[in-house]
């Protein structure tokens, strides 16, 4: 049974239409065990979704269920504003114990409320604040968020239409492989720096996704962002990484900047940094920066205590040495010598594919045929989304903790979903 079969739903008649993932899936999921997924009649559904990159050590993960558990039997604090508690506490040590310092990253941290966007938000106020300048440049392809600052920074048509205002005091600029090679990395930023004439205000600071999620897994080469890291500080502007969806892991490293050996002025954390799918969010920066006033930023739900308390127990499971991220970039090889057999099959020559770490997509030819992959992939218990500006990709987004047997299940059924909608589409 379907959304569909139920004549009218609920989530028809009482829930706006702005709902959109459900759509793609039109069944009622009501448990969820490592990487599956199940509906209420209790079918699985391997997930390659893993809430958008929020679940990167997969669904009710045991170690992490037992943390809350505990702490919530024991009448742990839940909402603590930016109140100081043993859940805040015991986090802040352990993030600066086995991140911060075994990367020599001076970082201070900040809790600016409960999401990717509020992170987002705060760095763009913050690099503003310490400049006093308002313009900020982001790149082609970009995805920051859906509120104002951080969507005037997106650059996706459908998803600024809904603002409804202007979104000034952004510009943007080509990001790698943008143009295809025919010009000069960063000739036309560096060339509209110079120019008085330009039109372009000095701005505080440069935005970037070390890999683009929503811009159709574009990635962006490690000799690019040293250089653009080059650039910021040559002409005075902070460099801000977005690694909401590709940080705690997803690359390989525990932030995706690493591999660039670059250190970013300010950072955005969110998604997988609670570990568990708690709304938590981190805006990081160099202590100089941290010009704040107190409550000059605050936020009601900043004080995510359980979301504390699980992200605790994801950095002593998995990050207190690199046994996940060798296992991550291994399973990078994997997923990229399954997707190179796939597309070199005949008549498959027309789709390219791209990634880093246990983040991949498929590019089509158009939005048509990347949907009828992940339509055809649904119905053969896989979640897959689409990103890109046409929707043209296939994105694979696995959990970091899914066993090699789910791997190569759903690396099986998506080069099965790939042959069906070639066939329909050419029938």
């Amino acid at each position: 049974m379907t959304l569909t079969d139920i004549a009218p739903s609920v989530f028809e008649t009482v829930e706006s239409e702005v709902r959109s993932y459900c759509r793609a899936w039109p069944v009622v999921f009501e448990q969820a065990r490592g990487s599956r997924l199940y509906d209420e009649h209790g079918r699985p559904y391997l997930d390659f979704f893993a809430g958008a990159g929020s679940l990167n050590y997969g669904h009710n993960n045991p170690v992490l269920k037992r943390a809350l558990l505990d702490y919530l039997a024991g009448d742990g604090v839940t909402h603590g504003l930016d109140m100081s508690t043993t859940a805040k506490r015991d986090f802040l040590e352990t993030f600066r114990s086995v991140v911060l310092e075994p990367r020599a990253l001076p970082y201070k941290v900040m809790f600016p409320g409960p999401t990717g966007t509020n992170a987002v938000e705060a760095a763009l106020k913050l690099a503003r604040k310490v400049t006093g300048r308002e313009t900020v440049v982001s790149f082609t392809n970009a995805f920051h968020g859906m509120s104002l600052g951080s969507l005037a920074a997106t650059g996706n048509a459908a998803k600024r239409a809904g603002a409804g205002v202007p979104l000034p005091h952004v510009t943007r600029m080509p990001y790698d492989h943008y143009l295809d090679g025919r010009m000069p990395d960063f000739l036309w930023f560096e060339r509209l720096l110079a120019d008085p004439g330009s039109g372009l205000d000095r701005p505080a600071a440069v935005i970037v996704e070390t890999v683009q999620g929503e811009g159709g897994i574009n990635v962006a080469r490690a000799e690019w962002l040293r250089g653009l890291a080059d650039l910021c500080r040559r002409h005075d502007m902070l460099l801000i990484v977005d690694d909401v969806q590709m940080g705690c892991g997803r690359t390989g490293d525990f932030f995706s900047f690493e591999e660039a050996g670059i250190t970013p002025d300010i950072v955005a954390l969110s998604k997988s940094i609670s570990g568990y799918g708690l709304p938590m969010a981190l805006c990081l920066f160099r202590p100089e920066l941290d010009q704040w006033q107190p409550g000059e930023h605050n936020g009601t739900f900043r004080g995510n205590n359980p979301a504390f308390v699980t992200a605790t127990a994801t950095l002593d499971t998995y990050w207190r040495d690199d046994t996940l991220r060798d296992r991550t970039l291994a399973r990078a090889a994997r997923v990229e010598g399954a997707l190179g057999d796939l597309l070199g099959e005949d008549g498959r020559s027309a789709v390219s594919f791209r990634g880093r770490g246990l983040v991949w997509g498929l590019e089509f030819a158009d939005g048509k045929q990347a949907a009828a992959v992940c339509r055809r992939a649904f119905e053969l218990g896989l979640l897959l989304e689409t990103s890109g500006p046409y929707d043209e990709v296939v994105k694979l987004l696995p959990p970091l903790t899914a066993t090699d047997d789910e791997l190569d299940e759903g690396l099986g059924i998506l080069a099965r979903s790939v042959r069906h909608a070639a066939d329909g589409l050419a029938a």
